[in-house]
């Protein structure tokens, strides 16, 4: 399991990320530090940025919004989201994805 990848006590999934906001895209951008960058397409002002990225992570862990919580980083960058339900496949498929955006990031 990745650094920024952690399992609870609960067995729920815990991520460390770093957000960048006003990207042209959404996406996965690799490893930041002991985080997952992940680019955001929407403007961090109003909430737009945490409510898109709670949209994203719940499409790419299968999940529905409300098992997505923001336990930190409301108003920064650094945030640890709390993801309640997800499979092991899909959370396999996840960490998949992101080693597949690292490799790509490194050429």
């Amino acid at each position: 399991m990745s650094d920024w990848l952690q399992r609870d006590a609960a067995g729920d999934v815990v991520l460390t990320l770093h957000i960048q906001p006003g990207a042209k895209k959404t996406a996965l951008a690799g490893q930041h530090g002991a985080a997952l960058k992940i680019r955001l397409a929407a403007p961090p002002a109003e909430g737009k940025a945490n409510d898109c990225l709670i949209e994203f992570l719940a499409d790419l862990l299968e999940v529905p919004r409300a098992q997505v919580e923001l336990l930190s980083g409301v108003t920064s960058r650094q945030k640890r989201v709390r993801v309640h339900g997800a499979s092991a496949q899909a959370i396999a498929n996840f960490e998949a994805s992101t080693s597949y955006t690292n490799s790509r990031s490194m050429i």
